[in-house]
């Protein structure tokens, strides 16, 4: 079952003291050579984000508004795990791991499942 999960961050969060976690580059790495995540990258910032969005037949671009998570969201990825409750625990080891100088990162992460494709018929 493949799950994207958004990376978040909080802006206004201060990280704590370096819990033991796995520095974050690493743990993508691991996940890469175990074939858990698919793919993933981080995004620039919301600055640089345009708004698309017809209205009666005419394509309108703005710099807004933009969804609640316009200041959280920073990259995203797809993993493919057996379970949901394994989605959860990747995205929890994630969140714990150590960024810039040490600290935990403590991001959020939400953990969406994939529509999964329609049955097949056959006769």
């Amino acid at each position: 079952m493949k799950y994207l999960m958004l990376v978040c961050t909080d802006p206004d969060y201060t990280p704590g003291q370096d819990d033991g976690a796995p520095d974050v580059d690493n743990w993508v790495a691991d996940m890469d050579g175990k074939g858990i995540r698919v793919m993933g990258n981080r995004t620039r910032p919301a600055s640089d984000a345009t708004t698309v969005r017809v209205r009666n037949r005419e394509v309108l671009l703005t710099d807004g508004p933009y969804a609640e998570t316009k200041d959280l969201i920073a990259g995203w990825m797809v993993i493919d795990v057996e379970t949901y409750e394994r989605a959860l625990e990747l995205a929890g080891e994630l969140s714990a791991a150590p960024g810039a100088g040490g600290k935990p990162i403590y991001e959020w992460l939400e953990v969406r499942p994939f529509l999964a494709a329609p049955a097949t018929i056959t006769e």
